[in-house]
């Protein structure tokens, strides 16, 4: 059996010891030692390893390093000093599965190592074959001027993603996790997402559960200027970077979710759209992750796009704009399809729900909010879902009327519909989905309750 080729991507006060050791094994070669996370991908990139060494304290290590290194075929090794707890948690954390002291004897390393490369699954060698480059002629400076990031993307010929392993999910836990993800996503035209989104969030926190929402929409947040809440700190984009550091736990979490109302914490979105690459993919899937753990109901708010960004899936490295809304809607539990009433809108729907056919997600409950009679003509229920049935296939559709009104004093005063205007017609058949979708959350209103508050409206 031919000798694992190591990566050696350690701190100075390990590095030694750990390379000592393993230069005395006939199964262990040290192929390389890497100065940073640059130099390390580069390595990783031209194939010279099979198994990567790395320490906590590794500037710039994060989880799309850990990702990268995955997706390039490189199994991953954590190494830390003697009873480091901490560097452990944070390697742990950082997707990284096996951890081992530097003092370790050459025949422990050698085993772990055999361990982390036959469970390690490899990319597709025919993919690797037509996507991987050559090394660098120049070896990278750490102290060049220059973007990290960028530099590190130059190191790389693929992302690989579409045979990514399933990242792992660390320091969390050991029960299964207990909140539900409720995806609610509709195509472009703003057909009322965020509105549904945050109506559904306040119907949950009413009822008693502890809710998240979740402002994930990378094109045009909306959820803090909906609330009234100030989004100078976007919380997904610094739960999103503790994420990638490895740090992010239910506390961190909970920080920057503020509690809203009774029940309902919120994590807002991103104040401008060019900061969309600060949310990742790994991250995302973290984040959720971590979000089950502190709610029984995690709301997400995603953006209409689905494009699975081709292109730069296979040619570079770089982020995929609509990562966070294709992450979320593969883990969500439930998803909720939002179009709008009128004859735009509607065929948006259609075509979106056509293109959600093709993704990975659970079965949508679609929602037509503003229905009105003047946009659809006489019998605008019926004909909404005539139309539907007939070019979508889906003839069960939750009708939402067009309350202006009350969702214009909502907006203004900063609160939720539930809050603002509890009789509205729209809250009231946004409360049937909620109930619909998860029906031990939303207690059964008696119908004579019901008919008292139309009437109060």
């Amino acid at each position: 059996m031919s000798a694992a080729r190591l990566l050696v991507a350690l701190s100075s006060a390990q590095e030694a010891r750990f390379v000592t050791t393993v230069g005395g094994s006939r199964s262990l070669e040290v192929a390389r030692r890497c100065a940073d996370v640059p130099d390390l991908l580069a390595a990783a990139a031209a194939g010279l390893g099979t198994c990567a060494a790395v320490s906590p304290d590794l500037p710039h290590l994060e989880r799309d390093v850990v990702d990268r290194l995955v997706r390039l075929g490189i199994a991953v090794l954590g190494v830390t000093a003697p009873g480091d707890e901490e560097g452990e948690r944070t390697l742990r954390q950082l997707g990284v599965d096996r951890v081992l002291a530097s003092t370790a004897t050459a025949p422990e390393i050698a085993a772990v190592v055999e361990d982390v490369v036959a469970r390690h699954v490899p990319p597709q060698p025919e993919l690797l074959r037509a996507h991987r480059i050559p090394a660098p002629a120049e070896p990278f400076d750490p102290s060049a001027d220059g973007d990290l990031d960028r530099r590190i993307d130059l190191a790389l010929g693929g992302d690989f993603s579409a045979v990514r392993p399933e990242p792992a999910v660390a320091d969390l836990p050991a029960e299964d996790p207990e909140g539900e993800i409720v995806a609610v996503w509709g195509p472009i035209g703003a057909p009322g997402r965020t509105t549904v989104a945050v109506t559904l969030a306040a119907e949950y926190a009413l009822a008693g559960s502890r809710v998240l929402l979740v402002d994930a929409d990378t094109y045009g947040s909306s959820v803090a200027q909906v609330l009234g809440l100030l989004d100078d700190t976007p919380g997904l984009a610094a739960v999103a970077r503790a994420a990638e550091q490895g740090t992010l736990d239910a506390a961190g979490l909970m920080r920057r979710a503020p509690e809203v109302t009774p029940n309902l914490r919120v994590l807002t979105g991103l104040p401008r759209a060019d900061r969309w690459p600060e949310v990742r993919d790994g991250a995302m899937g973290t984040i959720l992750d971590v979000s089950r753990r502190v709610a029984d109901v995690v709301v997400v708010d995603c953006g209409f796009g689905l494009e699975a960004d081709e292109e730069l899936s296979y040619d570079t490295a770089a982020p995929r704009r609509n990562a966070t809304t294709l992450t979320t809607l593969e883990r969500a539990d439930h998803l909720v399809a939002v179009g709008a009433g009128e004859p735009v809108g509607l065929q948006r729907l259609v075509r979106g729900l056509t293109e959600l056919a093709h993704v990975s997600s659970p079965s949508p409950r679609v929602v037509v909010t503003r229905v009105r009679a003047s946009a659809s003509g006489p019998g605008p229920e019926s004909a909404i879902r005539e139309i539907l049935g007939r070019f979508s296939g889906i003839e069960d559709v939750a009708v939402v009327p067009d309350d202006r009104d009350a969702c214009d004093g909502a907006m203004l005063a900063g609160r939720t519909l539930v809050e603002h205007a509890p009789a509205s017609r729209a809250r009231l058949a946004l409360r049937d989905v909620a109930r619909e979708l998860l029906p031990d959350r939303v207690p059964e209103v008696s119908t004579r309750r019901s008919r008292r508050g139309r009437r109060a409206s």
